[in-house]
């Protein structure tokens, strides 16, 4: 039985700009099934191209499957999404997701760059009314520019990275004050700066796994930005079986996608 992902067709049918760097594409797919995870990704694969890149699923309904899309100086997306791509066939696979939010969680703390805006809107929005979260919902959001404050409503603190910085969203999270009780982090950004986040939940905070989900999307220092370029599923659930501890898990995690070359 073939283990590789489910792939569909999809026609781009809208084109947005909804900021300087963000880009919307409404595409429209037939047989595509949403996990309904909150940060459900999917691969991209454009016209003419055979590698893909990894994105947020913003929505989906009525066969319609939205994509915001960060663009950039330079990218295998980039050019492509920047032009008039509507009415063009791209390829989309089916989605995998990772927020599992624990069931005796009383707060949820978001943290993200633009990259993670889609995933941080939407994981608002799908939790709201949660009367178990004592409302205690709050994001830290770090954007090139201007905050798209029309984006998502909720408690969200913006910021803009200093002249010359790519990227600080690890001061945001050195900077948060921890509610008391249980609850749940969320966080994606700059990889590197990702390992050092969870190496801090794990070893300074002593968060319980289940606790917290940080992912890396992109790579610094002028690398193409491809989030979860390799799968974290099969290499939990080995580590597992083995009886390796959290920290040896994500210890191997982190070496297979720096040997991937994320």
């Amino acid at each position: 039985m073939s283990t590789r992902a489910a792939t569909y067709d999809a026609t781009v049918i809208r084109r947005e700009q909804l900021s300087e760097h963000f880009v919307r594409l409404v595409l429209a797919v037939d047989g595509f099934v949403s996990s309904g995870v909150p940060d459900e990704w999917v691969a991209l694969t454009i016209p003419g191209q055979f590698q893909t890149r990894y994105y947020t699923v913003r929505s989906y309904a009525d066969g319609e499957l939205t994509l915001d899309v960060v663009v950039h100086d330079h990218g295998l997306v980039t050019e492509w999404a920047s032009g008039d791509c509507v009415g063009d066939v791209v390829t989309v696979s089916e989605p995998k997701a990772s927020f599992a939010l624990p069931d005796d969680a009383q707060w949820l703390l978001l943290v993200g760059d633009l990259t993670a805006l889609p995933a941080i809107a939407r994981i608002i929005e799908t939790v709201d009314g949660l009367d178990r979260l004592d409302q205690r919902v709050k994001a830290w959001v770090e954007v090139p520019v201007e905050p798209i404050r029309s984006y998502v409503d909720g408690d969200i603190s913006w910021s803009v990275p200093p002249a010359g910085v790519e990227t600080a969203t690890s001061a945001l999270v050195e900077a948060i004050e921890w509610p008391d009780g249980p609850g749940y982090f969320w966080m994606a950004g700059e990889s590197a700066q990702m390992r050092a986040i969870r190496k801090h939940l794990m070893r300074d905070l002593k968060l319980p796994s289940s606790a917290y989900d940080v992912m890396g999307y992109w790579r610094g220092g002028g690398h193409q930005r491809q989030p979860r370029a390799v799968d974290p599923g099969p290499i939990w659930r080995a580590g597992k079986a083995a009886g390796k501890s959290d920290e040896q898990i994500w210890a191997d995690y982190d070496a297979a996608r720096e040997a991937s070359g994320e």
